[in-house]
């Protein structure tokens, strides 16, 4: 679980929570104060989040501490930024009333690995909106190819797609 605390720097500015960043595949979307690309599950409400358990080991919250309150970055609408209390007590940081989480497959500042996993998990723009990546034309195409592989030349893995659940 992911803890955020506003961190005192020199001369009383503190360590952002939530800031922008450019991603090259994206533009612009909300990273944390390391620079990690933060998501919203779809699956969450206003209300409610639906990432409990499990989900949290790969998508990790964005929490304050008690009593905190996150603190906005640059490119950052402060009036955008709240925080949800959650089933287990902690506060998740949320920007347009959306639950933010980041992706254990991100590794690094400015990967954005998690994006449409499930068709669940987007990144956010700082206009408070999810971000979907452009179209891409489906590999294959062409006279007499729709790009289709049968089941029997797809591998040996009889799990809907290899076995992973990112809906949870």
């Amino acid at each position: 679980m992911l803890v955020a605390f506003a961190v005192p720097l020199a001369a009383g500015a503190v360590l952002p929570t939530v800031k922008t960043a450019k991603n090259t595949d994206l533009g612009t979307v909300l990273v944390n104060s390391t620079g990690r690309t933060l998501y919203h599950f779809t699956s969450d409400t206003r209300t409610k989040v639906k990432c409990t358990a499990s989900c949290m080991a790969q998508w990790p919250p964005l929490l304050v501490g008690a009593g905190a309150k996150p603190v906005a970055g640059p490119g950052i609408s402060v009036a955008k930024l709240g925080t949800l209390k959650r089933a287990d007590g902690g506060l998740q940081v949320t920007y347009s009333g959306m639950t933010l989480y980041r992706y254990a497959g991100d590794s690094k500042a400015g990967q954005a690995n998690g994006e449409a996993v499930g068709n669940k998990w987007y990144a956010v723009s700082s206009a408070g909106k999810i971000v979907k990546p452009a179209a891409t034309p489906a590999a294959g195409g062409g006279y007499g190819s729709s790009g289709y592989t049968s089941p029997s030349d797809s591998g040996s893995s009889t799990a809907p797609g290899g076995g992973y659940d990112p809906n949870y």
